[in-house]
């Protein structure tokens, strides 16, 4: 196995794996939504009438719909629809009367999901100086040869990885740096569960460690429950298919850079 993928398993279940994550990954819940006082005057009046297209069409109009339903996205990206098709309409209408108005307005202005506020949080934690080396622009990052990480947005660093390290994947990047005169490219990931979304997400980071056409080391910045040491696939995964591949927690992240 990989000495970085041991180190960050071991460190995992032997340290304050989660106390020090917290530094990287302060996933503190986001206040409320707030909700349009004369949109949701709309849905009142829509939903004291009991007027299924209206309520349907404002509550879509929200950030967040009341319900979770597979029909729902579809309704939202294709209006036309609401008025096509009656039954569904007043399938959905039937839970929400059953809801209720106070049900509905504390589901609509629920605050956002943690898993979906972190994405961005590794990168404020480079800005800030987490690695002990400042981030850059892309002009400096091409200007000298020194130590650097690159400050870019992700398509930023797509298209210039693209252009100057072969990197092919039509996908963003969150780690794009040199050190030792190295290039390392590669995506953090913070896997919170196992299944769904975050077995994608480990996906997404593999897809790119195991980009053979690159002319950099790659790198998955992987932190969560895959060191958990038990029976689930990600654990697996990292300790045989992938054992040999730089999979290393954001924690670790300083001294793998530093020994390239």
């Amino acid at each position: 196995m990989s000495y970085w993928t041991d180190l960050s398993i071991e460190f995992a279940n032997q340290r304050n794996y989660l106390d020090e994550l917290f530094k990287i990954y302060p996933t503190i819940p986001e206040g409320i939504r707030v909700i349009n006082k004369n949109l949701w005057k709309y849905v009142e009046d829509s939903f004291n009438a009991r007027d299924n297209i209206s309520l349907i069409t404002n509550l879509l109009r929200l950030d967040f719909f009341p319900i979770k339903d597979s029909y729902v996205a579809y309704l939202k990206r294709d209006p036309s629809s609401i008025q096509r098709n009656p039954n569904t309409i007043n399938r959905l209408c039937g839970r929400l009367y059953e809801m209720g108005l106070d049900a509905m307005f504390e589901k609509c202005s629920a605050p956002k999901e943690t898993n979906r506020q972190i994405g961005p949080l590794f990168k404020r934690w480079l800005s800030n100086g987490g690695l002990g080396i400042k981030t850059v622009g892309i002009e400096r990052f091409q200007e000298t040869t020194e130590n650097a990480i690159l400050d870019a947005s992700d398509t930023e660093m797509k298209d210039w990885c693209s252009k100057h390290l072969n990197y092919s994947r039509n996908k963003g990047l969150d780690f794009v740096g040199r050190f030792n005169k190295k290039y390392v490219v590669g995506e953090a990931k913070f896997l919170s569960d196992f299944g769904g979304h975050q077995n994608a997400q480990f996906a997404d980071a593999i897809a790119t460690l195991t980009n053979s056409s690159l002319k950099a080391t790659p790198i998955a910045i992987l932190d969560g429950v895959l060191y958990i040491k038990t029976n689930n696939k990600m654990y697996k995964d990292i300790t045989t298919t992938y054992s040999n591949f730089n999979i290393v927690s954001a924690l670790l992240l300083r001294e793998f850079l530093y020994s390239l």
